[in-house]
C-alpha cells in the first residue's frame, strides 16, 4: 500500500481515537440511557437525548471526514492519480478480468454515495483503490480486518466443500481472493458492476500471483453464466445495499446457478428484535447513507429464499472477531449474520 504521508496519517489515527470514544464509551453510555425502548421510537429522528445527538454526529461526520477533507481519503489520493492510473491499466493474464461495456450499474446504487463514499464506486478511476484504503481504516475492534473473511470462510467450511464460488458484489475482492486460500481446488469467480473495483481486484490478484481466480463485470441480479455452473453462490455486505426487489432478484438468480445439493451463503448484518438495537442500525443506515438497511432488515429473507426455491434455509449469528458475541462486550458491533440456503 502506498504512503500518503505523516500527515495524513495522523489525522486518519486521530479519526480512529474519536470513533473508539464513539463505539466503546458513547455507545454504551446511550445503551444505559435509553433504558427500556419502546417499539415507537425505532425511527432514529424522534430521539431527543443528547448523548444520542453526540452520538449521530460523531457517526455521521468521522465517516465524512475520512474520506474529505484536506487529509481525508480522496483528496490524499489525487496527487498520485495518473500513477495509480497505470498501475490499474496494466496488462493482465487472459480470463483474469473481464469487463462488459453494455452492463449498466442500477441506480438505486449509482444514485448515492453509499458509505460516504465520494460519488461512489463505479464512477471515479480510483473509486477502488480509495474503497480498499477506506475498507482498512477506522474499525476499532478490527472487525473489518481481513481475518473476518477467514472467520467466514470457516463457516462455509462446516457448510460445503465448494469447486466453483460465484462471488456476487466481490467489491475490490476483499471478499473474493481469501477463497481461493481457504479452498485451493476451487474455481472462484467475482462479480461486481463497478469497473473501478474490478480493475483493482483483479490486479492485486495478478500481483499475489493468484490462479484459480476471475473477475467479471456484471450485475447480481442477472448474470451471463449458464444454470448450474456453480455449486456455491455467495456475497458479502452485499444484500443491505440492495432494494427488496433487487433481493428478490438476486436469490432467484443464485437458485438458476447453482447446481443442485448446492449452496447460497450470505454474510450480511440484520439486526435482531430488540427495538435499541433496531434503533441504532436503521440510525446507521440513515446516516451512512445506506438506506437499503432497513428494508431488509424488515422484509423475511428466509421467506424469499423458501419462495426461489431453497430448502434447509438457515439465519444465525456472526461473530465477526474474538468475543464479539459475548455479553460482556458492550461495543458498537453491526449485527452479523450468515444466510444459508441449499438448492434440493
Amino acid at each position: 500500500m502506498k504512503q500518503l504521508g505523516r500527515r495524513f496519517d495522523a489525522y486518519q489515527s486521530f479519526l480512529l481515537g474519536c470513533k473508539s470514544y464513539w463505539s466503546g464509551s458513547l455507545y454504551p453510555q446511550l445503551k444505559i440511557e435509553s433504558g427500556d425502548l419502546k417499539p415507537e421510537d425505532i425511527d432514529a429522528s424522534k430521539s431527543s437525548s443528547v448523548t444520542y445527538q453526540y452520538y449521530a454526529f460523531l457517526e455521521r461526520h468521522l465517516q465524512r471526514m475520512k474520506y474529505s477533507g484536506r487529509y481525508g481519503i480522496a483528496p490524499m489520493h489525487e496527487p498520485f492519480r495518473d500513477e495509480f492510473e497505470e498501475w490499474l491499466d496494466q496488462p493482465l493474464p487472459k480470463n483474469l478480468l473481464s469487463l462488459d461495456a453494455d452492463c449498466t450499474p442500477p441506480a438505486y446504487f449509482t444514485e448515492i454515495d453509499i458509505h460516504q463514499h465520494p460519488g461512489g464506486t463505479c464512477g471515479d478511476t480510483l473509486a477502488g483503490v480509495i474503497y480498499d484504503r477506506g475498507s482498512r481504516s477506522m474499525w476499532p475492534g478490527r472487525s473489518k480486518d481481513r481475518g473476518l473473511h477467514g472467520r467466514f470462510n470457516a463457516v462455509v467450511k462446516e457448510t460445503c466443500e465448494p469447486h466453483n464460488i460465484l462471488d456476487l458484489g466481490c467489491g475490490f475482492g476483499k471478499s473474493t481472493q481469501p477463497f481461493t486460500i481457504d479452498f485451493p481446488k476451487a474455481q472462484v469467480t467475482g462479480i461486481d458492476i463497478s469497473v473501478p473495483c474490478l480493475k483493482f481486484a483483479a490486479v492485486t490478484a495478478n500481483e499475489e500471483n493468484i490462479q484459480n481466480i476471475g473477475y467479471r463485470q456484471s450485475r447480481a441480479e442477472e448474470t451471463p453464466f449458464p444454470p448450474t455452473s456453480f455449486d456455491l453462490v455467495t456475497s458479502t455486505m452485499l444484500l443491505h445495499e440492495m432494494p427488496p426487489k433487487a433481493i428478490r432478484a438476486t436469490a432467484k438468480e443464485a437458485f438458476r446457478l447453482l447446481e443442485a445439493g448446492g449452496y447460497t451463503i450470505h454474510l450480511d448484518y440484520l439486526a435482531d428484535d430488540d427495538p435499541f438495537n433496531r434503533f441504532i442500525h436503521y440510525g446507521h443506515g440513515q446516516r451512512n447513507n445506506e438506506p437499503y438497511m432497513r428494508p431488509l432488515n424488515e422484509m423475511d429473507l428466509g421467506s424469499t429464499l423458501r419462495e426461489c426455491g431453497f430448502e434447509d434455509i438457515k439465519i444465525m449469528p456472526f461473530e465477526e472477531a474474538p468475543n464479539a458475541l459475548s455479553p460482556a462486550n458492550d461495543s458498537w458491533r453491526f449485527p452479523w449474520v450468515v444466510v444459508v440456503g441449499r438448492k434440493p
